[in-house]
């Protein structure tokens, strides 16, 4: 009987543990303000403007438009049917002029470039825009983005934070997914 109730602890503590781990808190919450920061575009959406290499405030550009802006350590397949799904929002809502972003972030800038590069092409991203943040480690200070996540998912609209999703590595699920494509839904409505 002991040795049941130790394994029935021993996974509880595990399970804890594991959900502790897979949440994360990172970037600007609700109702927060995103600042500006300079990026360098490096693929994807030409038809947003701006050509790949050029440096700029993709914020300010975005203007008081609704947006989804992603920090990404990881450029895995996780990320990809995340991106396939926002990519078809956007198209859905772009007489809402829905926007998004994805800031490639963690290693040394010119591998960033050619990752989202490679990635974009690869999996056939067409409306999302994928950009370098001058401070490619862990992006620009002010917005907090957390070491720790391997991706924070930041929906706003006229600058103003309306919803704030981040995941550790690993932890980006179908139901995960979903929940963030519904949140991208809800900038337009």
């Amino acid at each position: 009987m002991r040795s049941m109730v130790r394994g029935v602890v021993a996974a509880l503590v595990l399970s804890i543990a594991g959900s502790a781990v897979a949440e994360v808190t990172s970037g600007p919450q609700v109702g927060d303000t995103v600042g500006a920061f300079e990026v360098t575009k490096v693929a994807g959406n030409p038809d947003d403007g701006v050509a790949d290499g050029r440096k700029l405030c993709y914020r300010c550009k975005m203007g008081a438009r609704p947006v989804v802006m992603l920090f990404a350590r990881t450029a895995d397949d996780r990320l990809a049917k995340l991106l396939k799904k926002l990519d078809e929002e956007l198209e859905e809502h772009k007489d809402d002029k829905l926007s998004g972003f994805v800031n490639m972030i963690g290693a040394d800038e010119d591998s960033l470039k050619k990752a989202a590069t490679e990635f974009a092409t690869k999996h056939g991203i067409k409306r999302i825009a994928f950009v370098v943040p001058e401070d490619a480690k862990n992006g620009p200070g002010d917005l907090k983005i957390a070491p720790d996540a391997d991706l924070t998912v930041v929906c706003y609209k006229e600058g103003t934070v309306k919803a704030n999703h981040a995941f550790a590595k690993g932890a980006l699920s179908d139901e995960k997914i979903d929940a963030v494509v519904k949140a991208s839904c809800n900038l337009v409505e």
